[in-house]
């Protein structure tokens, strides 16, 4: 895929080894939350269940675990991203055909999706926000 957007010069693809960590991450999500989920209830079931015999340092374990598992839940969600669909797609300062233009996108071109506002979805271009009309642009679930 990223061999292919080079040749088209197409953005948002990058090829680094953090993004490829960070997409197989994003592609077992639900079933790496699934698990730290069961591993939740489990502990949590246990610690309850013997409470008489374990120490205030289970507890202290058990209570970083969830501190961890809510950082995986909003660290690691999966984001929205779009494909531009409409070749020289204009990509505004702000949700208004008379705001001002910052630059033009390819078809092709990968954006991650912030917001949406009528008929506009607010996108990340380069670091900086950025508006694209909602027909310009497929959603990737």
């Amino acid at each position: 895929m990223t061999e292919l957007a080079q040749n088209y010069r197409l953005t948002g693809y990058s090829n680094t080894w953090q993004q490829q960590l960070l997409i197989t991450i994003r592609r077992y999500y639900y079933r790496i939350l699934q698990a730290l989920l069961v591993g939740a209830v489990i502990g949590g079931t246990l610690l309850l269940v013997r409470h008489r015999q374990m120490g205030a340092g289970w507890w202290a374990v058990y209570a970083a675990y969830l501190g961890l598992t809510v950082v995986y839940l909003n660290t690691f969600g999966p984001e929205k991203v779009g494909i531009v669909s409409k070749s020289a797609a204009a990509l505004m300062g702000a949700p208004s055909p008379g705001a001002a233009w910052l630059t033009t996108a390819a078809a092709g071109d990968r954006l991650v999706v912030v917001g949406q506002r009528d008929i506009w979805y607010e996108v990340q271009w380069r670091g900086q926000s950025a508006y694209i009309r909602r027909h310009d642009l497929m959603l990737v679930q």
